[in-house]
């Protein structure tokens, strides 16, 4: 029983498979294919990139494996054409994730999707053999607004990065901030707006926050962040980041089971797992159970047995895969600390409310 790394970048997204045998599930060769697509050196690598695939192999060596390096050949397409892989997982990014979507829902094979927020994933442009695993723009943006809206917090003006998944969740938290009961206005400070909406990512969130805090734009409004990753705020620096309020689907330090998992983690990639790649090894964990207990590895089967299946492990209590693709699960609001509240590098969040 073996895993294999393979690495190879384009457009610095890189393309990691992961392979292992699976009894009679493959009879062809008996082995089980898993690829990765995820950022290895641009914006995101640090909260998904070689974390990801670290926590794939992780949920792999449950069953077995042991790690054996390798040169990769080739991407999503090429794998299922011609590499035999039977799922794919992460997405790093919403567009990327669309894309590769059509691809799997083409050739009817899984994808797990745990690094890509766009709800358009299991909205319009679902798929019944993909499982949207970690969070969207509606669960990330939901909460928060309600959360924010109801201390008083409105209009709002949102600060949108141009791409879907910047776009997304503008729209999803915009229709959250209305139902609540609050206006979204479309100028910043000449507007009189409360509260400045950070609807981006990585490197666009933690430069938001720096220039928002340059030209001080905190003595007239509130920052919200919509989409925080747990590595973003080390790099941002509590000095900057303290009382953001968020939505996450996971924090390493919140339950005994997230730090038993967050410590073998750490062991080895040295930083602590983000929602994404806490993400990965979940849904591929619930998918090896799929596997064995159907001794299939046909797209149909596998994912009819997830979906009947609870998720029940560090990441979910009592999850759910529902026929759209999403899996549904508890996420929790949170509030960045204050400096002289952390007690160490990767304590940084305090749990508000489920």
């Amino acid at each position: 029983m073996s895993i294999t790394k393979r690495s190879h970048l384009l457009a610095a997204i890189a393309a990691v498979c992961l392979s292992f045998a699976a009894g009679a599930a493959r009879a062809e060769d008996g082995v089980l294919r898993v690829g990765i697509i995820t950022d290895m050196s641009g914006q995101y690598s640090d909260g998904n990139g070689p974390g990801s695939v670290i926590a794939a192999q992780m949920a792999a060596e449950e069953i077995g494996g042991t790690n054996k390096p390798d040169v990769a050949t080739g991407i999503v397409r090429n794998w299922i054409d011609n590499k035999g892989v039977d799922v794919i997982a992460e997405g790093v990014n919403s567009a990327v994730a669309l894309a590769i979507q059509t691809v799997t829902r083409e050739r009817k094979k899984l994808f797990l999707i745990s690094g890509s927020g766009s709800s358009d994933l299991t909205g319009k442009q679902c798929s019944r053999t993909s499982v949207q695993w970690t969070y969207d723009t509606y669960a990330s943006s939901n909460a928060t607004a309600k959360a924010v809206v109801a201390r008083g917090g409105t209009p709002w003006f949102f600060l949108t990065a141009d791409y879907a998944f910047g776009q997304a969740l503008e729209r999803d938290a915009s229709k959250a901030v209305t139902s609540a009961g609050g206006k979204v206005l479309g100028a910043a400070q000449s507007s009189g707006a409360k509260i400045l909406a950070l609807a981006n990512a990585g490197s666009d969130f933690r430069n938001a926050v720096s220039q928002a805090d340059e030209f001080n734009i905190r003595a007239s409004m509130q920052l919200v962040a919509l989409q925080v990753t747990l590595t973003d705020v080390p790099a941002l620096g509590l000095a900057h980041a303290h009382d953001l309020l968020f939505t996450d689907s996971f924090y390493w330090d919140r339950t005994p089971e997230t730090r038993v998992f967050a410590q073998e983690f750490f062991k080895r990639h040295g930083s602590m797992p983000t929602a994404y790649q806490a993400g990965v090894n979940s849904a591929l964990r619930h998918y090896f159970k799929a596997v064995a207990a159907t001794n299939s590895a046909d797209s149909e089967t596998v994912i009819a047995q997830m979906r009947k299946t609870p998720v029940n492990d560090f990441f979910a209590q009592n999850g759910v895969v529902r026929e759209d693709g999403r899996m549904v699960h508890d996420m929790y609001l949170m509030r960045i600390k204050k400096p002289e509240e952390s007690k160490g590098k990767w304590d940084l969040y305090e749990y508000l409310a489920t």
